[in-house]
């Protein structure tokens, strides 16, 4: 349970019960059930520590044993998410066999949300904690996992990672009826047609899957998803914050953090990976408290569930840390295009996140383009010198913008100094600065 807050329990028992919520850190509650024997409380914790015991006594008496009191995070996606520590059929997870060997750990815990669709919001889900070891961990989300274990080394308290996962699905699905309704009339037709329901139908999987975890309190979520909406980015660049914004509305917790994974470059495509992952930058950009790993530079051609699960875990993990939890001589962002000057021939780029300036971390600079009056994009040269970038076109006279990685597959040769890679960009969407 979230630590230092304020967290609800909540539950059923008959008619007009007076309920009774005891904990062993020292803090009670009171309620009373309804008319239908629904009740809730809210009862106060205290930092992290743990194990404790909870007591709740109304028409019978429960115990709940081994609570702790740490951080919560809830993790979703799609099947970058939802991929297992011990990897997929014919799909590997690397380092999987050794951090599932030395995963026994009683302050990181896992609950797996059972994948079920509704069509109307449920308070309730299937699912349990359980403690990692070789056995659980292995089946848990290897992104999660990372990123947990990370997460509870570092601050030394108990982790628990809630994962509401299911792969193919758009981001639509994970959103509540309202932000359809209210913005994206496209999607009516399939929410009408109930024959045709499924894991991808908008709104199913907000009902199932996320609203029964709302009373739960969390401190933040981390997301990996944007697969199933490529074919349409523009529209994903409006859905994407607004499902941000509607979890933030529904958890009623302010603006919790919320970090998110950009889908990675891969070798089959039609064009719109660069365009999706466009959408998430300026998603990023666009959203407060929101945070973006970028994965330029561990794709892979032929696979959509690329294996470097523990180094997305853990560049998610390094967003929490500098900016969740006080971290602040921590890199944590790969840079981002912020203006750039031209000089005749030549254009020299700026960006955010490189304090020490850019890198190429001695791999070979590429994937760089240059557009002239004419917006017409031709290969370009580039050139780091004293972490500074500068990137020319010998038929390209008159230079108007520049574009890095905005092909399906790219191999990110664009760092900052703490090699963390930079996001595909076009500075004509950024405007010309």
């Amino acid at each position: 349970m979230q630590q230092k807050s304020n967290v609800a329990l909540w539950g059923k028992d008959k008619p007009n019960v007076r309920i009774i919520v005891r904990s062993t850190w020292g803090k009670d509650a009171y309620s009373l059930s309804d008319m239908y024997g629904n009740w809730k409380v809210n009862i106060e914790t205290i930092e992290a520590g743990g194990p404790y015991e909870i007591e709740i006594v109304g028409s019978e008496r429960i115990v709940l044993h081994d609570v702790l009191l740490g951080e919560v995070w809830i993790c979703s996606g799609q099947s970058n998410m939802k991929m297992p520590l011990i990897g997929n059929y014919g799909q590997p997870v690397f380092d999987s066999n050794l951090e599932i060997l030395n995963s026994t750990n009683k302050n990181l815990r896992f609950f797996d949300v059972a994948c079920t669709t509704s069509s109307v919001p449920l308070d309730d889900c299937e699912g349990e904690w359980k403690l990692s070891n070789p056995r659980t961990a292995s089946k848990f989300s290897a992104v999660a996992y990372f990123y947990g274990k990370m997460l509870q080394s570092q601050l030394d308290v108990p982790i628990g990672l809630i994962c509401s996962a299911w792969g193919g699905t758009p981001a639509q699905a994970w959103t509540p009826r309202y932000v359809i309704d209210e913005g994206f009339k496209e999607f009516e037709n399939s929410i009408e047609d109930v024959k045709s329901y499924s894991s991808k139908t908008p709104t199913l999987l907000y009902n199932s899957m996320i609203h029964p975890l709302i009373n739960y309190t969390i401190k933040g979520a981390i997301w990996y998803q944007g697969e199933a909406n490529r074919s349409n980015p523009e529209q994903y660049l409006r859905l994407f914050p607004a499902m941000i914004e509607s979890w933030r509305k529904a958890w009623r917790l302010g603006d919790f953090p919320f970090y998110f994974v950009q889908v990675a470059p891969l070798g089959w495509g039609d064009g719109q990976w660069p365009l999706i992952r466009e959408a998430q930058l300026k998603s990023m950009l666009a959203v407060h408290n929101c945070g973006m790993v970028v994965t330029l530079d561990i794709g892979e051609p032929t696979c959509i569930h690329p294996p470097h699960k523990k180094a997305v875990g853990q560049r998610l993990a390094l967003w929490a840390l500098a900016k969740t939890y006080g971290y602040t001589e921590l890199q944590y962002s790969g840079p981002v295009y912020r203006s750039m000057e031209i000089r005749g021939k030549e254009v020299f780029l700026n960006f955010d996140y490189a304090p020490n300036g850019v890198t190429s971390m001695y791999k070979e600079l590429k994937y760089f383009e240059v557009a002239g009056l004419d917006n017409i994009y031709h290969p370009a040269e580039a050139r780091i010198d004293k972490g500074q970038l500068k990137v020319w076109c010998d038929d390209v006279e008159e230079p108007v913008n520049v574009r890095y990685a905005w092909s399906d597959y790219v191999d990110g040769c664009l760092f900052n100094t703490a090699g963390l890679p930079a996001s595909s960009f076009r500075t004509d969407s950024f405007g010309v600065k």
